[in-house]
């Protein structure tokens, strides 16, 4: 029996009747067409994939079958093509079929190994591009002499067979898609009925139809969107075995950031080093040694279990615990369920760890390395540098405003604070010039300019310098009151800066709120500090003005009950006779303290009241 197979050619195009259809092929018999005799009824339309058209050169992957034959047994072929399309306008020889105002065709290569794919498609892209450049379909010398220079490069590899016995020995390629498993890396939509099929065990299906996506629940466990870059596991008993570990994140990133870093936007096909870091064949070796050190620390670990400890003590004694774990143990654990485990275990060597050394290709702990690695690739692919300098400058924007109309609010409170400590200062100017305040009166004031309470309820009447000046006070422990009509000197007018206040107190509410209660408490200190903790019932006024005070002779004396029955008798009769009355009582002595604090302040303390 044959069990090797040429490589052959052929030419798929689109019929605007019948769609796409094998045109020719090279390298076969004459006489004979190899998708009738393998029953490759789908090739057509794997070769011409959806979406081709939208693109100057499209390739597609794909597998066939092989039928078995006395001459020969069944085997998996692997085929790829290379899509291009051109004006029908520019055909030299334009054929009566052609009625579409463009003309699409694929040039396919059939294969029993995509060993050398890498190197094929170069070739491929490069005679499909020569053979479109002739404008002229019906010359296909070019097409056959690739055919053969693809069957001299077979025979000329035959040499590597060395290479490949090694790779059969420790059980490569490991037989994945055997019977009723599937592999295609281009399906098309004809062939999504096979997937949900009885006898479909298994596959690994590729497709450009958006069909796929909607009933994605029924045909996939795990869907990889190359549009988006994503990768959705609905299968739940596959999460904990496809997780990585450390050992696995750490060879990724090697791999992807090489990759990376080589990239060629221009020319995706190679590095732009031109070097082998990045390349096709850079990428294969390192999944062909992570395999073979996968497959090698498995035989590792069964021996390590299978084999006590006197038996196995002296063999490989550089390798610390066992190097299957840093190849996720779930995973090992998954693949022994399945019958790819059991064909590899019955067809290799127990001992393959002899020749494979078994550890992983970046084995070892988590290090600040990888964290480093991994927060600085997490922040690329979800764009956080890109989102975090958007926001600061959003951040800074907001904080610059706020600062400036906080800045501004507060400047207009000081500038109305200040107006208003310069009206209260005239009005203190004033009153002095007027003769209103003695020379040593205390003109310790509140902030709106009245008078600091007394602790109780009393009235005053009298002139203070003249006859025709007749201020009449009443003051209660809530303030001063002045009565305008009987005053002529008159305090400025503060409507204006009292309205200031209240509009900068609205843009800076909570610093108003904590000026009143500061000067509330301030008020509240003031009158217990001139007014001590043991108050008596009545005050006794005397002096040399006190007579003025009372309307009488200097050596009157004035005296003020601080009786509720007083108070309410004083009242009544100022409501009938319209006029403020003092009120006679027993005359007393304050304490000596209290005597000796009020001559310090100015003898009497008329001062302080009329401020």
């Amino acid at each position: 029996m044959s069990l090797s197979f040429t490589p052959i050619v052929g030419v798929v195009g689109f019929h605007h009747a019948r769609g796409p259809e094998i045109e020719s092929w090279y390298g076969v018999e004459v006489g004979t067409d190899p998708a009738v005799d393998n029953d490759w009824s789908y090739l057509p339309f794997m070769a011409l994939s959806d979406g081709a058209h939208a693109s100057t050169e499209d390739f597609s992957y794909f597998t066939l079958r092989q039928q078995e034959k006395p001459d020969r047994l069944a085997t998996s072929l692997f085929g790829i093509s290379c899509t291009r399309q051109l004006d029908a306008n520019e055909l030299l020889n334009r054929p009566a079929e052609v009625t579409r105002s463009t003309v699409q065709k694929a040039v396919v290569v059939i294969a029993d190994s995509p060993q050398l794919f890498g190197q094929l498609r170069e070739k491929l892209s490069m005679v499909t591009r020569a053979w479109f450049a002739q404008k002229d379909f019906t010359d296909v010398d070019i097409l056959k002499q690739f055919q053969e220079s693809l069957e001299k490069s077979l025979q000329e590899s035959e040499g590597d067979r060395d290479q490949y016995l090694v790779l059969a020995y420790m059980g490569l390629p490991l037989q994945i898609f055997g019977k009723g498993s599937l592999f295609g890396p281009y399906t098309p939509l004809q062939q999504l009925d096979i997937l949900a099929d009885y006898g479909t065990k298994s596959y690994i299906v590729g497709s450009t139809n958006p069909l796929l996506l909607q009933q994605k629940d029924r045909y996939s466990d795990i869907l990889i969107n190359l549009d988006d870059n994503t990768i959705n596991i609905t299968s739940n008993s596959l999460r904990y075995a496809l997780n990585l570990s450390v050992a696995d994140r750490r060879w990724i990133d090697f791999l992807t950031q090489t990759v990376n870093d080589t990239w060629d936007e221009n020319n995706p096909s190679r590095p732009k080093s031109l070097g082998y870091m990045g390349s096709e064949e850079f990428i294969r070796l390192q999944f062909e040694e992570y395999l073979l050190a996968l497959l090698s620390s498995v035989k590792y670990h069964d021996y390590l279990y299978s084999n006590p400890w006197e038996a196995r003590k002296d063999t490989l004694t550089d390798i610390e615990g066992d190097p299957a774990l840093d190849f996720n143990i779930d995973w090992i654990d998954a693949w022994r369920q399945t019958s790819n485990f059991a064909i590899f275990n019955k067809h290799t060597d127990s001992h393959l760890f002899d020749i494979v050394e078994p550890r992983h290709p970046t084995a070892g702990g988590l290090s600040m390395d990888d964290i480093n690695r991994r927060l600085t690739q997490q922040i690329q692919e979800l764009h956080l540098d890109e989102r975090l300098a958007t926001s600061k400058e959003l951040l800074n924007k907001h904080l610059a405003t706020g600062q400036k109309k906080v800045s501004t609010a507060f400047n207009n409170l000081w500038a109305d604070i200040e107006v208003m400590r310069e009206a209260q200062r005239r009005r203190h100017e004033e009153q002095k010039a007027n003769g209103r305040l003695g020379p040593n009166s205390d003109s310790s004031t509140t902030t709106s300019g009245t008078a600091l309470p007394s602790p109780s309820t009393f009235s005053i009447s009298g002139s203070l310098s003249s006859p025709d000046r007749t201020p009449t006070f009443a003051t209660t422990n809530t303030g001063s009151r002045f009565d305008s009509s009987a005053t002529r000197g008159r305090a400025p007018d503060l409507s204006h800066a009292q309205a200031s206040v209240s509009a900068a107190s609205h843009k800076a509410g909570a610093y108003i709120s904590s000026w009143g209660t500061w000067a509330s408490e301030r008020r509240k200190g003031w009158a217990k500090s001139k007014t001590g903790d043991n108050v008596p019932s009545s005050i006794t006024t005397t002096g040399p003005n006190a007579g003025e005070m009372s309307g009488g002779s200097p050596n009157t004396t004035t005296t003020r009950q601080g009786s509720t029955a007083s108070r309410q008798e004083a009242r009544s009769e100022e409501a009938t006779e319209g006029r403020r009355t003092v009120m006679a009582g027993k005359m007393t002595s304050l304490p000596k303290r209290k005597s000796a604090s009020r001559e310090e302040r100015g003898g009497d303390g008329i001062g302080r009241l009329d401020a």
